[in-house]
């Protein structure tokens, strides 16, 4: 049980988020994201995911000192501080909404990391330790993928949320887009170089192994729905990528399977093949994923121009991300006029290197996103970026000219 002085702060911040909810501004972007992600929206969306530079912004606000409660403390804040604090589109919910903690585990191989870290302590970076080195010899690695739910850990949570503010801030538990990304496994799984060989050294295996993998995913999603774990995406619910899920095009009450719910894919690590060999070896195995859900949002930072032949063919493909690599130019031609979302990544760079913002140059970078994407429904979602210095109100003014960018250029 939380008590105290903790418990009082956390009623404070639940009262605090629904009044951002009631708020005229959120209720307004609310209903814009609704008739954007039915593709009659009036103009672009906009969103700073935080959660790559929280640690700048995040820790020095929290006072609780029980672990859970500071947990708790930190959630909160996170639904509420991109409208309240930097005044982008990213909507606030009128309950305190809990995931079932899940997890899928390819081929059954937990994948260990090393860490660098730097002289303070803080981590650098990561590498994935390979199991894999070699396909055809390492075959019988390749175990069945396991899954599972932690109910009892999951339920504490919401119990504790329950206890401490659920009288004024409803907890519910929600969803969020399914996720499934097998390119991203099998690097993890061997790497790389020892991916990109194996298409050459063992076609065969590599087809073998990448069928066995989307399977194990379908069988995933199935025990999600028969444990009645799948949850409606019809709202504040997170597809992946710094977006949301409104849509009136799928169930709100009740889902029957992956069909009624919204998912995330994605092929980073597929840049270095062709884009035959995409073709090939990884586009089948995603189409038989990607057909099992409602609505798709497709990529992350890899550029899907070279690639564009196989994702049109997504047919419920609603969400495709235009990257900083990406030929945006060439995607405002394609998407142009079509039901699936222009969805912009901006180049960090602007917002994440150096002290200072360079004004001059980074509208110059948006009003070239507003040229490529008119007459397309645009979402631009500034994501990696992992310091903004301590600088709030550098990160303000970021989408304050965004906002004013929009505002003098944009033509629907």
């Amino acid at each position: 049980m939380i008590a105290g002085k903790d418990r009082k702060i956390l009623r404070c911040l639940a009262a605090q988020q629904l009044e951002a909810y009631h708020s005229n501004k959120n209720q307004q972007r609310i209903a814009l994201w609704e008739r954007h992600n039915n593709c009659q929206g009036e103009r672009p969306i906009i969103h700073i995911e935080m959660d790559t530079f929280e640690q700048e912004i995040i820790p020095p606000m929290l006072r609780c000192e029980n672990e859970t409660a500071r947990a708790l403390e930190s959630s909160l804040y996170r639904n509420f501080l991109n409208l309240t604090l930097l005044d982008d589109d990213w909507v606030v919910p009128d309950y305190f909404p809990i995931s079932w903690r899940t997890w899928f585990i390819p081929f059954g191989q937990e994948i260990g990391r090393s860490f660098a870290v730097d002289g303070n302590g803080v981590s650098l970076g990561h590498h994935f330790n390979y199991v894999i080195s070699d396909l055809e010899e390492g075959w019988d690695l390749l175990h069945d993928s396991q899954f599972g739910v932690d109910r009892e850990g999951t339920k504490a949570y919401a119990d504790a949320a329950q206890e401490a503010f659920g009288d004024i801030l409803p907890v519910r538990m929600t969803g969020g887009g399914l996720y499934s990304v097998p390119t991203q496994d099998v690097v993890h799984l061997m790497g790389l170089e020892t991916m990109c060989f194996s298409m050459y050294d063992y076609p065969e295996l590599f087809h073998k192994m990448m069928d066995r993998l989307t399977d194990d995913y379908l069988a995933y999603f199935k025990f999600l729905t028969e444990e009645n774990l799948l949850l409606p995406t019809t709202e504040f619910e997170g597809v992946g990528q710094g977006s949301r899920c409104f849509t009136q095009e799928l169930p709100a009450d009740h889902v029957t399977g992956p069909k009624d719910v919204w998912g995330f894919m994605d092929s980073q690590e597929t840049v270095s093949i062709s884009p035959e060999m995409f073709g090939e070896f990884i586009f089948p195995y995603y189409k038989k994923v990607a057909d099992c859900y409602g609505l798709l949002s497709y990529g992350c930072c890899e550029p899907v121009h070279p690639v564009w032949e196989y994702i049109r063919q997504f047919q419920n493909l609603r969400k495709v991300s235009v990257s900083p690599w990406c030929d945006e130019t060439f995607m405002g031609e394609q998407l142009r006029g079509t039901r699936t979302i222009f969805h912009r990544k901006p180049s960090p760079n602007f917002l994440g290197v150096g002290e200072n913002l360079d004004e001059d140059a980074f509208r110059a970078h948006i009003r070239a996103t507003l040229e490529a994407a008119h007459g397309c429904e645009l979402e631009i979602t500034q994501r990696d970026v992992y310091t903004i210095n301590h600088d709030i109100a550098k990160a303000q003014r970021y989408v304050a000219i965004i906002r004013e960018e929009i505002e003098k250029h944009w033509h629907p």
